[in-house]
């Protein structure tokens, strides 16, 4: 059959032979001894071009553009340098595949190196233990002018101890608010850690000495990391998605009015998701248990009438976190990025 197909084939083609013979084609070229494959000889070196430089023209080149004179500078610098000296070696782009021919292609002036800074770790398993601060604009009632924010938060009962609004942002008043919300609060010595960024106000020498005289530990966020201050961002994300927040205030006493309202509802009205639903206050003030004792007498009432709606077990309430982290550390050999 292969014969045929073969003898065939060289008259028809392979396609039409197998078809007419009903010869399946794969078992055709399956058949076919195999072929050792040819190997393509190497292509001619090609010559140089007569336009390249030589070899002593390459050395002379590197050596000018690493002598002492001009290893910091870029080869159009060189090359411009030169020219104006009434001296041509190659052009700057030939300067180029010459350092790159001898991989000394980078970037030729010192670069600045960023110090490795520690990430913060913060810890609180009670209210004023750990507070969160910081300034964010509110806009003004023409382009271009803004009224300043400041809020102090508690990092384990997100509740706000202390708020200012006023026309600037001030080392000045931060210090008044930070002295006036301790007191209120009855901050002992070496109680309180205060958290906060690298804002103008937040690192200024005469706040670091208030918080030395009141014997508060001061701590910082990395600079140009947003996620070391999650608490404060999140509040004034929760602040600005209200659907009461104005596009702009038309006055200082417009912002602090709507500020008074929106802080009385977070405190006191707004179920967190972070406290179990609980409010900031309750969790704040030790009415925690109290309230999600109710909860508990509601849910088993609700169990009890209808235990076939709850297939896996009584229900209970949530409850509060043991802790709460600024970036809480990594488990014993975990490599992954905790979780905020």
């Amino acid at each position: 059959m292969i014969q045929a197909a073969t003898t065939l084939g060289s008259a028809i083609g392979i396609a039409a032979a197998c078809e007419a013979l009903n010869f399946p084609r794969g078992s055709f070229y399956r058949a076919q001894p195999s072929v050792e494959p040819v190997t393509p000889s190497p292509a001619p070196e090609r010559p140089p071009s007569p336009r390249a430089l030589t070899p002593t023209e390459k050395a002379t080149v590197r050596a000018v553009l690493n002598s002492e004179r001009f290893q910091d500078q870029a080869p159009r610098e060189v090359y411009a340098t030169l020219l104006d000296e009434a001296r041509y070696l190659c052009s700057w782009r030939t300067m180029y595949r010459l350092l790159a021919e001898n991989q000394e292609i980078r970037e030729r002036r010192d670069q600045l190196q960023h110090p490795v800074y520690a990430k913060p770790e913060r810890l609180a398993t009670g209210p004023n233990q750990l507070w969160s601060w910081d300034i964010t604009k509110l806009r003004g009632p023409v382009t271009w002018t803004y009224y300043y924010l400041y809020v102090i938060l508690d990092v384990y009962s997100r509740y706000v101890v202390g708020w200012m609004i006023a026309e600037r942002e001030s080392e000045a008043l931060a210090q008044e608010l930070i002295r006036e919300t301790c007191a209120k609060q009855g901050i002992q010595p070496g109680q309180l850690t205060l958290h906060t960024d690298n804002g103008s106000a937040m690192i200024a020498k005469s706040v670091a000495q208030l918080l030395i005289d009141l014997d508060v530990v001061k701590s910082h966020s990395r600079p140009h990391v947003s996620v070391d201050n999650p608490y404060s961002e999140a509040q004034f994300k929760t602040l600005k998605y209200r659907p009461d927040y104005p596009e702009r205030f038309g006055c200082l006493l417009d912002a602090r009015a709507w500020a008074q309202v929106f802080f009385a509802w977070y405190n006191q009205e707004h179920h967190h998701t972070g406290l179990s639903l609980l409010t900031p206050a309750v969790v704040h003030y030790g009415q925690a248990e109290t309230v999600l004792q109710k909860r508990q007498q509601v849910l088993a009432a609700a169990y009890a009438a209808h235990p076939e709606r709850f297939v896996k077990h009584p229900p209970v309430p949530a409850q509060l976190p043991v802790a709460v982290w600024i970036n809480p550390p990594k488990p014993a050999g975990d490599t992954a990025a905790p979780l905020q």
